[in-house]
């Protein structure tokens, strides 16, 4: 049998301490590059099987939910954070040969932060990390000792206390920091949060954020946030997603004059520094009735061209669009592809976790009651047509290119991606415990995978390797990748009872953040009912 992996896996022997090293070693050509582009892709095209897994239940690794996972640009390292407020760097042991992709953690970074992690990158040219979470912190840390090479020999780890290396705390925000977004810049990267804002931060030109003199963000929308993303194609434009029905997209080129900040003035909330010159929406289908209460959970633009955009919609599918596409008519999509999420607005009863990941359902459990019927009779009583959230009004809206169906975004805020050297695939986790994976130009499922004991929420493909790293509820990251033998993970046998049982469970409007906004409007109504107030940290992100 043909080794599938010997144009791109690290060898077992190699003589390089790092994919880094490999790759510095090679004659750069552009005729090398594009072919070794095309050897990733067609490696990637192959079943993929889960080659290690990151942590155990016995101390190593994380204690909390995964939320966050981030190669560095290089591919050396892999950042992950969650729940238990730590960061952690993944290094290959280059002193392992009895595993193809042997990472292993050294070093531990206790970042201080009182509350859930959900974003941490390596910021470009330099040993810096900056971090987001609940607490509505950004956090940036120094730590060149971790990055190093040697941090991965031997059986010692090293933990960097918060004093030793935190270099940086930015308190602009005022709600929950959702994600970072990184620039070409050791000093410069974006931030959104739930307060509504993104911002630029320069750590170059640092300030007091209790003297109130924080830089204006760049937007500041109006409603609740958590999806960013840039491609560094088009630096200047950023689409950003979260509560309502829209995408929107901001061009840096076209910055708004504020007079207020002149005079060293505070601008008002909802003026944005920058300016809205497209948002992407779906269609609305003729059996959608009234308002919509939708939900983005996911945003990404693509690094390969720089105009495709992907928004994943919670109790919905995931959607492609172009920013290159002129603004149509919104009947145009809807007539040929109606919103899933709302043409059957049934309540469902969640199944099993374990039942639904093999595309079974829990009949006991169907046949139960359910508060979430409460929480849907009380959501119709008090949603009117003011909430449906659209913060540029006037903003022509762009239709999607295609849709990609199967998996269930209901219980958490789960991230969208794109993999392959030139975004040939859409990737996205599920409920069920699985990951999907589409081709991106017909839409057709590629592979299914079982990814977690309970959910996934994020995928990160390496830079260079046919190498995907997958977190979620679990404490542990699992890494896949192209194997010989046949993939003992791989759902792909089951793919269609699996995505039928999605499809169910889709299409119920119970979802978390939904009960989080009842209960705020009306918390009365809601204990009166018997529904519960508080929801498990980790399945809320």
């Amino acid at each position: 049998m043909t080794d599938i992996r010997t144009s791109c896996a690290v060898p077992k022997n190699t003589q390089f301490k790092s994919p880094t090293a490999f790759f510095a070693k090679l004659p750069f050509t552009s005729d090398i590059e594009r072919r070794r582009r095309q050897n990733l892709s067609r490696t990637l095209a192959h079943a993929l099987d889960r080659v290690n897994v990151l942590g155990d239940d016995g101390g190593y690794g994380h204690t909390g939910c995964v939320n966050a996972l981030s190669w560095t640009q290089d591919g050396d390292a892999l950042l992950s954070a969650g729940d238990d407020t730590t960061v952690r760097i993944w290094r290959l042991d280059s002193s392992n040969y009895d595993q193809d992709y042997p990472f292993v953690c050294r070093s531990v970074i206790n970042t201080g932060h009182r509350a859930n992690i959900f974003s941490a990158k390596m910021l470009p040219m330099s040993s810096r990390i900056a971090t987001a979470a609940g607490d509505s912190q950004i956090r940036v840390f120094d730590v060149p000792g971790a990055l190093d090479a040697r941090a991965a020999y031997g059986d010692t780890q090293t933990d960097y206390s918060t004093n030793q290396s935190c270099i940086r705390v930015i308190q602009c925000h005022q709600d929950s920091v959702k994600k970072i977004i990184t620039e070409e810049s050791p000093d410069l990267f974006l931030s959104v949060s739930e307060d509504g804002s993104v911002r630029q931060h320069d750590l170059r030109t640092p300030h007091s954020c209790r003297a109130e003199s924080c830089p204006a963000p760049l937007v500041d929308i109006g409603h609740e946030l958590n999806a960013l993303s840039l491609s560094p194609l088009v630096p200047y434009q950023f689409v950003v997603a979260g509560e309502g029905s829209y995408g929107y997209l901001f061009d840096r080129r076209y910055l708004r004059h504020s007079i207020e900040h002149d005079w060293g003035m505070v601008p008002e909330a909802g003026k944005d520094a920058t300016t809205c010159v497209r948002k992407f929406g779906r269609g609305r289908s003729s059996k959608d009735k009234g308002p919509r209460r939708d939900h983005i959970t996911g945003a990404r633009m693509s690094k390969a061209n720089g105009h495709q955009v992907l928004l994943s919609y919670s109790g919905d599918g995931v959607y492609l669009f172009s920013t290159k596409d002129e603004p149509q008519v919104k009947e145009d999509f809807s007539r040929e592809s109606p919103s899933p999420s709302h043409a059957e607005e049934e309540s469902m009863p969640v199944p099993d976790t374990q039942n639904v990941r093999n595309g079974e359902a829990n009949e006991d459990e169907e046949q139960g009651s359910h508060p979430e019927r409460v929480v849907l009779s009380l959501f119709d009583h008090l949603i009117s047509p003011s909430r449906e959230i659209d913060s540029h009004p006037d903003v022509p809206v762009v239709m999607p290119r295609r849709c990609y169906t199967g998996a269930r975004n209901v219980m958490t805020v789960k991230d969208v991606n794109f993999l392959g050297p030139d975004d040939e695939w859409v990737v996205s986790g599920s409920d069920d415990g699985n990951f999907f994976i589409w081709d991106k130009d017909t839409g057709a499922l590629q592979g299914l995978y079982e990814g977690d004991g309970s959910v996934v929420n994020v995928i990160e493909g390496h830079p260079h390797f046919p190498l995907v790293a997958v977190s979620g509820i679990d404490t542990t990251v699992k890494l896949f990748a192209p194997t010989e033998s046949p993939s003992s993970f791989s759902r792909m046998d089951n793919a269609e009872q699996i995505m039928n049982a999605n499809q169910r469970q889709r299409s119920t409007r119970f979802r978390r953040y939904d009960i989080s906004a009842l209960f705020r409007e009306d918390p009365d109504a809601m204990s009166s009912q018997g529904v519960p107030t508080r929801v498990a940290e980790c399945i809320g992100q």
